[in-house]
């Protein structure tokens, strides 16, 4: 069997994932919470991100298709979302986005649940991942390639799902003044990723070259 395909999608996934990145920001959005908590997150967020990738791999295209909806939307919508994250991060405001608001927080007394947003997506099955995994499950040539790609995205966010566990011993080092710096540093760096999300959507949507014409 020809395992090529299965490094292609590994390599390709680890950059779109963003395995190597996403410690430090799990640890600034999770500043507050328990251990516990983000064990809970990262556990719940990894698992739904993979069922967010696989259902894209099996049904992506005839989702898309009956939607009429673009990767290039896809990436601008998720750029979007990750801007107004980033916005709460540097200003270090306390939202609907990230957190909260008191009436739910005097309901259910618990801390904000960032599993689903923007853990899950657009973080982990962001627009990048997504499209990425759209690309390479239909251009299998074979269903043991299909395969293969499959078995890349559990290894992938299985890695993430690591790396996020890693997140814990890093904020306990770093204490709440040095995650709180770490928080707004992070927050620019995301406000510029998902602007470059924006700019890639835009451009690869060819309305650029409509408007220029």
């Amino acid at each position: 069997m020809d395992f090529s395909a299965f490094l292609v999608a590994f390599a390709t996934l680890f950059a779109t994932v963003g395995v190597a990145d996403i410690a430090f920001i799990f640890a600034a959005l999770t500043k507050d919470n328990t251990p516990a908590q983000r064990r809970t997150f990262a556990t719940r967020g990894v698992v739904i991100a993979l069922l967010i990738l696989l259902f894209f791999a099996f049904l992506g295209n005839v989702i898309l298709d009956v939607f009429g909806i673009t990767i290039p939307a896809l990436r601008t919508a998720g750029g979007v979302l990750l801007l107004l994250i980033a916005i709460d991060m540097v200003f270090a405001r306390h939202s609907g986005g990230t957190g909260t608001t008191d009436e739910e927080e005097s309901e259910a007394r618990r801390a904000q649940d960032i599993s689903v947003f923007p853990l899950a997506m657009p973080l982990l099955a962001g627009p990048g991942a997504i499209s990425a995994v759209i690309l390479l499950t239909t251009g299998a040539e074979s269903q043991a390639e299909f395969w293969l790609v499959i078995a890349a995205i559990i290894v992938i966010l299985s890695l993430a799902w690591l790396t996020l566990l890693v997140a814990i011993p890093i904020q306990r080092l770093l204490g709440l003044t040095g995650l709180s710096v770490v928080s707004r540093v992070v927050g620019i760096l995301l406000a510029a990723l998902a602007v470059q999300f924006v700019f890639d959507g835009i451009k690869a949507s060819g309305l650029l070259g409509a408007v220029a014409t």
